[in-house]
């Protein structure tokens, strides 16, 4: 899998970010078990609770393509530190993890650390019907 291709989409992508109370935008690019690519950017909102960030505008994006399996999603900021998805990405991402997901997670000078989703999400919340 070509990380660096899914970095650069991302980093692409964060300028179309709208993040007018915070200034920090975040891009994601992702791929699908089909091979689908969908990038988002973060959204922000006056009403913080409306806002959405990158990875889950993917998300979104995919799973409205009828997409159910995410392959890798990358994250792009223009942060020199390593920018990681947030509690409720994580376990958005979980929902439609494929079997080996990695989550690549990236600075702006190019450098980029790769997990899979039990390392960034340990202890995971999992939906069982108990009947």
């Amino acid at each position: 899998m070509d990380y660096e291709k899914l970095i650069s989409l991302a980093n692409e992508v964060k300028q179309n970010a709208y993040a007018p109370y915070s200034n920090f935008h975040v891009g994601a690019a992702l791929i699908t078990n089909s091979g689908k690519i969908y990038t988002g950017t973060n959204v922000e909102n006056a009403s913080y609770g409306a806002t959405i960030c990158a990875e889950r505008t993917a998300i979104v994006k995919a799973v409205s393509e009828g997409e159910k399996k995410i392959k890798a999603i990358a994250i792009s900021s223009d942060s020199e530190d390593y920018i990681y998805p947030c509690g409720i990405c994580r376990q958005v991402i979980l929902e439609f993890a494929a079997d080996d997901l990695v989550i690549i997670c990236s600075n702006n000078k190019g450098e980029y650390k790769v997990f899979n989703i039990n390392e960034i999400l340990p202890h995971a919340f999992v939906f069982k019907k108990n009947y």
